[in-house]
């Protein structure tokens, strides 16, 4: 017997931790985010704790933000989608059309008890459709809805309730009055909770070696104002949150002058017990050696310290002229230059040459024509002079010269009496 209580005991040691553990990370809430972050001693920490669904924006008017609204589907002649009413806390329910006015409605009481059936006085055939109970939480962005078919029949003994498999069919006698159901008493949506009040979040540290249940409180938020500054570090300004956490939704923890002994498990608890959000964002801080001090200013130096000046003779600077090869594109960019410049130049020559033989062959045309039409002139007098000659050797038929130096003197003057006339 002795032997089981103590068999009995170890596993009690053994395994109850853990089951205590799990218990309480339930209570702690679902873990989001999980980071590592390492950063030198003395410098300033930023761990990061975000939620848009924790800011705080309940209106005045008796929070508008929760609504649920009815509405029919009819797939018969055509689909067509109708609104049939809405209600807020805020206001009156709102009926559309003006048939159902009086004949339509839902419970006054219904964000106080959570009851928000759809009650119809005197059924018609015209109410014959798919209707859709919606329920909206913009705040706490929750939204639910459940569908309820309605059939009209005129048989009494066709009066039935039943489940197809996907929604809830009612089959309603013409005239009577039935209400389609839809209950939703969760704290959520009813009346007369604090809500700024259920809406809190804190800070916990964790040194190494210590389990999560006996970590260390740092900071009490709530919606209402209230703040709770547990640790001695936030008394001495070294961990702060922002005043306006739960207005934009930035819970942020700053940790300013890092030690190592600030190293460790840093967890956001963020509680929203109305909308039922619960989350938690871990953060594993390690601290490293500081950083060595940076110079920003230049160092001074005092008169005495100053250089004298060297009486010695100052050695004058030698210029070498160093001659780097061209690169091989730049040289064949030359190349290219110049070989361009001699293929004008050729062209140039060209040109002119054949100008030069084009004009001396127009000039020995021209002068082959002039020496023709001088032939043609020439041959002309010539026929002229003979003919002349040929006038002036004619011989009387019977002359009487005794020798012929008489008769070239008669007949040289004849020629010269005929060139006179």
């Amino acid at each position: 017997m002795h032997g089981d209580m103590t068999l009995f005991q170890i596993l009690a040691v053994l395994f109850l931790p853990s089951a205590w553990g799990q218990s309480n990370t339930n209570r702690l809430g679902v873990v989001v985010e999980v980071k590592n972050i390492t950063l030198p001693a003395g410098s300033k920490a930023v761990l990061p704790c975000h939620s848009p669904r924790m800011v705080w924006t309940r209106d005045r008017l008796k929070d508008r933000q929760r609504v649920v609204h009815w509405d029919l589907v009819r797939n018969s002649p055509e689909y067509s989608v109708e609104r049939i009413l809405d209600m807020s806390p805020g206001a009156n329910q709102r009926v559309y059309n003006g048939f159902n006015k009086g004949r339509v409605s839902i419970p006054q009481s219904a964000f106080s008890d959570g009851n928000f059936s759809l009650v119809f006085n005197n059924v018609v055939p015209t109410d014959r459709g798919v209707y859709t109970c919606n329920l909206h939480h913009h705040y706490c962005q929750i939204h639910q809805s459940i569908q309820i078919q309605l059939n009209v029949t005129k048989s009494a003994k066709k009066e039935k309730r039943y489940w197809d498999g996907e929604k809830t069919v009612f089959v309603i006698l013409v005239g009577s009055s039935v209400a389609l159901p839809c209950v939703n008493r969760r704290p959520l949506w009813r009346e007369g909770l604090q809500e700024d009040q259920q809406q809190v979040a804190h800070w916990d540290f964790q040194p190494p070696g210590v389990r999560p249940d006996k970590a260390d409180r740092l900071v009490d938020l709530y919606a209402s104002g209230e703040r709770r500054e547990n640790g001695p570090l936030f008394l001495k300004n070294k961990m702060s949150v922002e005043e306006d956490a739960f207005t934009v939704g930035d819970f942020s923890l700053s940790i300013s002058d890092l030690a190592p002994v600030d190293k460790g498990l840093y967890s956001c608890h963020l509680h929203h017990h109305y909308c039922g959000l619960h989350e938690r964002r871990i953060f594993r801080l390690t601290v490293g050696p500081a950083l060595p001090p940076v110079l920003t200013a230049a160092p001074r130096i005092l008169q005495n310290d100053a250089p004298k000046p060297s009486t010695e003779e100052v050695e004058r600077p030698r210029v070498v002229n160093v001659i780097l090869p061209e690169h091989r594109s730049h040289f064949m960019q030359q190349m290219g230059y110049i070989l361009a410049t001699f293929l004008l130049l050729a062209f140039i020559v060209a040109a002119i040459i054949v100008l030069t033989r084009r004009r001396r062959k127009r000039g020995l045309e021209y002068d082959m024509r002039r020496s023709h039409r001088g032939h043609r002139m020439d041959g002309g007098d010539i026929s002229l002079d003979t003919t002349e000659l040929k006038i002036c050797n004619q011989e009387p038929l019977n002359s009487d010269y005794k020798n012929n130096l008489l008769k070239e003197r008669d007949m040289s003057k004849d020629c010269n009496k005929g060139e006179q006339i």
